[in-house]
């Protein structure tokens, strides 16, 4: 019986979705004749979110100048980015087969564990998104052989196409919801005891329920994701990156239409589509993840040699209309659709978000950067350091204050003392304009942005993290795995670079690197929850990533410029006694302003003490760190190392 059904649905008039729901039945043993309530309905789980002319709802793009082309695809083929759904089953029972025969013994494990050291070492699958930067995924997976290929029992990881073990990560805690006040948590790292603050990539995803999936990222591996994504259950929309027209065309071209659809962002002639944030809609619920990483498998701790970190949030589906249209959005919603609104996300979908419960994100900021120049109204508040520092306010963790900022970054650009006291201010709430002022007083006075009278002040209580060669290259993946911790010589030896501020780490996790960003922040000498708070995102530290902000020669009025879409979380430290709850209240410390104190000779002790985000957040770095500018050791240099 089953093997006739097989040859009539692959000779007979049966569209190829029904037969790959019937194949996969069949694989599993049950009767494809039977409704499954899986795969019967898998692609209209919410009949106003997976509409049947689905082209209205999910191929989007926004107007945008030309950004310079990246290398050309392969193929227009939608086979040849590892999705040819006739492919798919034989594929999928080929695995299953493997993964049977490495349970009767040793040498089929070690076969296992040799295919994952030649992805390690190939970058994963190889196949990327049409648009996606090819040069950062080319040294960026591989690892050195020197990562041990069997771990113990306790860290040994799940197989790619394994059941997601059920542990801490993924016990519901409230209302059937995972996460239902957000949550921070490393990225799973293969080789790493769980200790249950990290979480798997099929931890976030979680296949078998999933509905719906709206993704960005700016690296990708394809293959990878289809192994993540049940494309025959999930409806898919993929924010990313295209040259051109004719790009736009050609991977509107290659995908299944019913299933997958681009959203395009407006992009600058310079600059990346650098966001990563993932909308994942359940039958019940939807999920936000906010992640540091890329959707390839060495961001998510697959090889063992790269850690991220990840905000989620879970929020339940109002059971009424009138519930939906009484909601009044908090900020973190607003500013959600704000920017996904600017990105090009369609209308319909955007109106669909408010179909849920945004009550609990009101403790947590979403900050982003927006691509493009901004001034009319109040746009320029909204987006940048400037949308940072409003952020800060709104939630009430405004400060005049000294602060202490400790930055975690995995690439840097061409940092200087502009934009360390731009970030500063926003962390302390202000809009932008202080740090405006000050640059423009300074020019004035001096003629020279070089140099400034608090530049001294900022090089004793901001701290940033980045790795040395020899961090690197002592890593569990050398070399070859940081292809994407990224610093230029040239900008290291500039005179304006704050040689003072960089420190050396080692990771928390032994022998990782580290991807993630986050800034953590909190006042000077704190040690109570009310003080502090960090940011977990996207951006990186560098000018491209948090905009700037001139006068606009037309208007007088002012106007910031971002060249990245970037997006991240605020995380207030304090949680009230339970998973994020609570606010930060507005600082009262009667310390002095920043231009009236000079501290000078480095790091003060207090860098050392971020016990105020225990349990809160994961800090990703031992501290405090080694300043590159008392040791012998140089920074990672990516292109020279």
């Amino acid at each position: 019986m089953a093997e006739n059904q097989v040859v009539e649905i692959n000779g007979g008039d049966v569209d190829e979705d029904e037969a790959l729901r019937i194949a996969i039945a069949l694989s599993l043993g049950e009767d494809p004749t039977k409704p499954n309530k899986a795969h019967g309905d898998a692609f209209d789980p919410d009949q106003d979110d997976t509409a049947s002319d689905s082209s209205e709802l999910f191929v989007t793009s926004a107007p945008e100048p030309a950004p310079p082309p990246p290398p050309a695809p392969s193929s227009s083929s939608f086979s040849a980015l590892g999705l040819d759904r006739k492919k798919m089953e034989q594929e999928r029972l080929a695995r299953l087969s493997k993964r049977k025969a490495s349970e009767l013994g040793p040498s089929a494990a070690s076969d296992s564990d040799s295919r994952l050291t030649q992805r390690q070492k190939t970058g994963g699958s190889g196949v990327s998104l049409p648009g996606a930067n090819a040069g950062a995924n080319a040294g960026a997976a591989a690892i050195s052989s020197k990562l041990p290929l069997r771990e113990t029992s306790a860290s040994k990881p799940t197989h790619l196409e394994s059941p997601v073990a059920s542990g801490p990560t993924s016990v519901p805690i409230e209302g059937g919801l995972p996460f239902p006040r957000g949550v921070v948590k490393r990225t799973w790292a293969y080789g790493q005891p769980r200790l249950g603050d990290d979480i798997k990539i099929e931890e976030v995803l979680q296949k078998n329920k999933l509905r719906l999936a709206v993704l960005s990222s700016y690296q990708w591996d394809y293959e990878w994701v289809q192994l993540k994504i049940d494309i025959a259950l999930t409806k898919i929309v993929f924010i990313a990156f295209a040259a051109n027209e004719e790009q736009k065309k050609e991977m509107l071209a290659s995908i299944p239409q019913k299933t997958i659809r681009y959203c395009f962002p407006k992009m600058l002639a310079m600059g990346s589509m650098h966001s990563k944030l993932q909308l994942l809609k359940y039958d019940n619920y939807m999920r936000i993840v906010v992640p540091t990483g890329n959707l390839v498998a060495y961001d998510w701790g697959e090889t063992g040699a790269m850690e991220n970190m990840v905000f989620i949030i879970d929020l339940p589906k109002f059971e009424s209309l009138e519930q939906s249209e009484a909601q009044e959005l908090p900020a973190f919603g607003e500013d959600l659709i704000y920017f996904l609104r600017a990105q090009g996300l369609n209308e319909k979908l955007l109106d669909s978000l408010r179909k849920y419960d945004f009550s609990e994100t009101s403790r947590y900021g979403f900050v982003h950067s927006i691509v493009g120049s901004h001034s009319l109204g109040d746009a320029w508040k909204r987006t940048g350091y400037c949308g940072l520092g409003r952020s800060v306010s709104a939630l009430g963790l405004a400060s005049d204050g000294i602060i202490e900022m400790d930055i975690v970054s995995a690439s840097l650009g061409a940092v200087n003392a502009s934009l360390l006291r731009a970030l500063y201010y926003a962390c302390q709430g202000d809009s932008g304009m202080k740090e405006y002022k000050s640059r423009a007083a300074s020019r004035k006075a001096k003629g020279d942005t070089g140099t400034d009278d608090d530049l001294d002040t900022l090089k004793s209580h901001v701290r940033v993290y980045f790795p040395s060669q020899e961090t690197v290259a002592q890593s569990r993946g050398g070399k070859n795995a940081a292809g994407t911790i990224c610093f230029a010589s040239r900008w290291w030896d500039a005179p304006t670079f704050p040689h003072e501020v960089l420190m050396d780490y080692r990771a928390t996790r032994k022998g990782m690197l580290v991807h993630s960003k986050a800034i953590f922040v909190r006042l000077q000498g704190a040690e109570t929850a009310k003080l502090g708070f960090a940011y977990i995102g996207s951006a990186n530290l560098s000018e491209s990533a948090w905009g700037r902000l001139v006068k606009d020669r037309a208007t007088s009025s002012p106007k910031i410029t971002c060249r990245n879409w970037e997006c991240g979380v605020l995380v207030p430290a304090d949680d009230g006694g339970n998973p994020g709850t609570g606010y930060l209240t507005s600082s009262t410390s009667s310390a002095a302003p920043l231009n009236k104190i000079v501290l000078k000779g480095g790091a003060p002790s207090q860098a050392g003490s971020l016990r105020i985000f225990d349990g809160r957040v994961p800090i990703p770095v031992e501290l405090p760190g080694t300043p590159f500018s008392k040791s012998p050791r140089t920074p990672w240099f990516y292109q020279e190392g």
